[in-house]
């Protein structure tokens, strides 16, 4: 029989792609953070300003930038400097401050942490039935997702996104334009080959064994750098699989240098860090104002801003994005927006699960990010995807005969962002036991490839997370194709909140830069000049 998991094992493992936080309250919006004495009070102007710098903010600050525009892109989060034998990022096995955004519940891995506040990386949003987690820093959720870099086929994306967006011009201009900034490739065979990476080998060859397709996946990784740890000339960081929370070594070519550099180095992109958005706003001269708090790391407000510009553009993420408009649209303070505002959210069909066997050996140190996955995009109605994903070095409770599994598939299941008036925010609400029908599809798959020998835990039956948030101002029910909120000229949505609720069976970073990338394309053309 299998060994049986621990509730400790089981969330150490499920900590090794993030589905280890425990759900976490959330400090409502309207609740400033502690103020010992007045602050500071600027007024700005700015032609564009562009809330968040994950692959949203990051393409839209470029773009507009090649274009002469000059931007100022808000983060709330930190810069997070990677190199050959970095300690940026903080340890999935050794907790610290540096994980939780300092608004989080210290509850996380099944333990309470002591950390004092800090501006981290991992925001967790909880609403009723589901758990979203959010990214902080510059460089947004690239920071922190694993890489896979999957685009779908014509008929899922059309199946499940406007036909509209045209697949065929996507499919020759704008996912390559995203393919060739970050870099893509698939790991090499000699990696492979190594002992780190003997759980990917036993994926492939259990897929294949259960007659599942099986193919390398892209990731925008340097891989070179994984060869240099197998020989000793850097501290490991992909191949013991400990870049769940950050690769600390480089090479992993993420929002931060790629877009974000690129558009820094035209001269025309002021990113400004440590800014928080708490309120967005309809000025009476019809141009837009942003409230940000400026912070030190610990949260502590340094100075209150009110920027005003004449186009904004949110790509805080589905969450954030939804409810600053959500609350901006609530308390009037942005009046007439589209009555789907907060609508049409969903959960990319995540999935995690932990995978343990005890008559295969995984290894204490498992090669990452991802080399491997199963795309079943066969029937566009149930299309999903399967991928092996490595558990951190051991230390919190695994065994070396346990490894994780992750799915995300098409879904017509929705949520909503609603304004609790008490609470002073947006609010999720999921239906319960939203995403069951195509769950269906992919609990078999992963019980076929792990194999009769095998216990397999699905985490999200026990806590239900996202690390894929989509939707809640979604392309032609409140915003047009290019992320044009209907009805609020000057203002744009360019991030996950444009996507109704799935990416076609993929991962959705790469539609999420081919669509911004395709709106910039039509925004540069046509706004620019006029609204911005």
């Amino acid at each position: 029989m299998p060994a049986v998991i621990n509730r400790r094992s089981f969330l150490a493992g499920a900590a090794a792609v993030g589905a280890a936080l425990t759900l976490p309250s959330v400090v409502p919006a309207g609740l400033a953070q502690a103020r010992p004495g007045s602050v500071p009070l600027t007024r700005e102007e700015h032609r564009v300003v562009v809330v968040g710098s994950g692959f949203g903010g990051g393409i839209t600050a470029l773009r507009l930038a090649e274009a002469g525009v000059p931007v100022t892109v808000l983060e709330r989060g930190i810069r997070w400097p990677s190199g050959p034998n970095a300690e940026t990022f903080p340890h999935p096995t050794r907790p610290d401050k540096r994980i939780l955004w300092h608004q989080s519940n210290p509850e996380l891995f099944g333990r309470k942490l002591a950390f004092e506040p800090y501006t981290g990386l991992l925001e967790a949003i909880t609403g009723e039935n589901m758990t979203a987690l959010c990214a902080a820093g510059v460089g947004g959720g690239s920071l922190v997702y694993q890489g896979m870099t999957l685009q779908p086929t014509p008929a899922v994306f059309n199946a499940h996104l406007p036909e509209a967006l045209d697949y065929a011009r996507m499919d020759a201009v704008h996912y390559p334009r995203v393919a060739r900034m970050l870099r893509l490739s698939t790991a090499p065979d000699e990696l492979i080959a190594s002992p780190a990476y003997e759980a990917a080998r036993v994926f492939a060859r259990n897929a294949e064994r259960a007659g599942l397709p099986v193919e390398k996946i892209p990731m925008p990784i340097d891989w070179d750098y994984a060869l240099a740890e197998l020989r000793g000339e850097m501290k490991p960081s992909y191949t013991n699989g400990d870049g769940a929370f950050g690769v600390n070594n480089g090479g992993k070519h993420s929002v931060d240098v790629t877009y974000l550099a690129a558009a820094e180095a035209t001269g025309r992109v002021r990113l400004e860090t440590l800014h928080q958005v708490t309120d967005v706003e309809r000025a009476p001269d019809g141009r837009w104002t942003v409230y940000v708090d400026r912070t030190d790391t610990t949260g502590r407000v340094l100075e209150t801003k009110i920027l005003t510009t004449g186009a904004l553009v949110m790509a805080a993420g589905s969450a954030n994005t939804t409810k600053l408009l959500v609350r901006a649209a609530a308390t009037g303070r942005i009046t007439d927006m589209p009555d789907a505002l907060g609508g049409g959210w969903g959960t990319n069909a995540d999935r995690i699960y932990v995978w343990s066997d005890p008559t295969e050996n995984f290894g204490a140190e498992q090669g990452g990010p991802v080399v491997y996955g199963s795309k079943n995009w066969q029937d566009p109605d149930a299309a999903f995807t399967v991928i092996q994903a490595s558990i951190p070095p051991l230390g919190i409770g695994m065994d070396p005969h346990s490894t994780m599994l992750v799915g995300y598939g098409v879904s017509a299941d929705r949520g909503r962002f609603t304004y609790d008036h008490a609470r002073g925010e947006a609010v999720l609400q999921w239906p319960r036991g939203g995403d069951a029908a195509i769950q269906r599809h992919i609990d078999p798959a992963v019980r076929a490839i792990a194999g009769p020998s095998a216990l397999v835990t699905d985490t999200n039956a026990l806590m239900p997370t996202t690390w894929h948030p989509l939707g809640g101002a979604c392309m032609e029910t409140v915003c047009d194709l290019e992320g044009r909120v209907h009805g609020q000229r000057g203002l744009y949505v360019l991030d996950g909140a444009l996507l109704p609720g799935n990416t076609a069976a993929c991962n959705p970073s790469m539609t999420i830069a081919a669509i911004v990338e395709r709106a910039l394309e039509d925004i540069v053309a046509k706004d620019v000049g006029t609204v911005i």
